[in-house]
Formats: structure tokens, sequence, C-alpha cells
């Protein structure tokens, strides 16, 4: 079964890029039809997707916040990054990581039984 694990700092100060880490356990990233993507619930929101990397390397943003997203990955390690550049206190948030196997709806399905989910990693944007 497949795992997923966020890490990085908990706090950033505005202007910085947040920078954040999934490892995964249990299979590769590239693993074929396999999306992996980032998924934050700011508070008082619902969840919002920020983008994907595709097993194939391919990447999808959320256009709100594609100026300032870059998803990687590095297949080695089978772990891919998150990069959200210039935040503000707007981006404090938990960040998810996500897997799922359907393209179509990878930024529109975010119902929590769908895919395999990390267990969210709390990101404060704060001087």
């Amino acid at each position: 079964q497949v795992q997923l694990q966020e890490s990085g700092p908990g706090l950033v100060e505005p202007s910085q890029t947040l920078s954040l880490t999934c490892s995964v356990s249990g299979g590769p990233i590239t693993t074929t039809y396999d999306y992996w993507s980032w998924i934050r619930k700011l508070p008082g929101k619902q969840l919002e997707w920020i983008g994907a990397i595709a097993y194939s390397g391919s990447t999808y943003y959320n256009p709100s916040l594609k100026s300032r997203t870059s998803i990687s990955r590095d297949t080695a390690k089978n772990q891919f990054t998150l990069r959200l550049n210039s935040v503000t206190p707007e981006d404090t948030a938990v960040y998810y990581c996500r897997r799922t196997s359907d393209l179509l709806t990878v930024g529109t399905d975010l119902r929590e039984n769908v895919g395999s989910w990390g267990q969210g990693t709390q990101v404060i944007v704060s001087s």
C-alpha cells in the first residue's frame, strides 16, 4: 500500500519560498497513470488543489497559483517537491500530498476517500 509523508519547514517568512517534500513508500512515483498532487486547506475554507506531477513527469497547475508554483520530482529518492514563491500570510494552510489515478479529476475531486493522502503538514507564513 502506498504511503505518503510531507516534510518541510512549519514557518516561512513573507516573500520567501515555501518548499515541501512528499516522500512516497510502497511503490514508485513513476507507476503508469499515477498523479501526485499538492493540496492545501486554508483556515476556514475548503480544500484547494495546487498542482500535480504525473508518472511521466508532466506537470499540471491550478491557474490561480500557477505563476508562483513549481512541482518537481526526484525519482531516485521517490519524492516530489512543491515550491511556492512569494508567499504571504494568505498562504498559511495545512498542505497535503496525494496520489490519484485519474487525470480528468486530479484537480477537482478532492474528496478525502479518493486516492492516498499524506497526513498533512501545517505551514504558517509570518514574520
